[in-house]
């Protein structure tokens, strides 16, 4: 029985991908304020990007000058 339990589940998980993909669903998603692409990034994520971006860039040395800075 739990074969077959197994079996639904995948078939069902298969089938929400499938439609979830579908362009009609997209175009459908689309028309929705949720799902509305922006045409421009919001400046507080902008910001918070730049941040990692200088984090990632520090680190990019193995973390050795972040730790020189702290020294000093």
């Amino acid at each position: 029985m739990s074969g077959n339990h197994g079996n639904r589940r995948a078939e069902l998980a298969n089938d929400i991908r499938r439609q979830a993909g579908s362009e009609v669903t997209k175009r459908f998603l689309r028309t929705l304020p949720a799902f509305r692409l922006e045409k421009e990034m919001p400046q507080r994520l902008s910001d918070l990007l730049d941040r990692l971006d200088d984090a990632e860039a520090e680190n990019a040395d193995g973390g050795r000058r972040s730790m020189a800075a702290r020294r000093h």
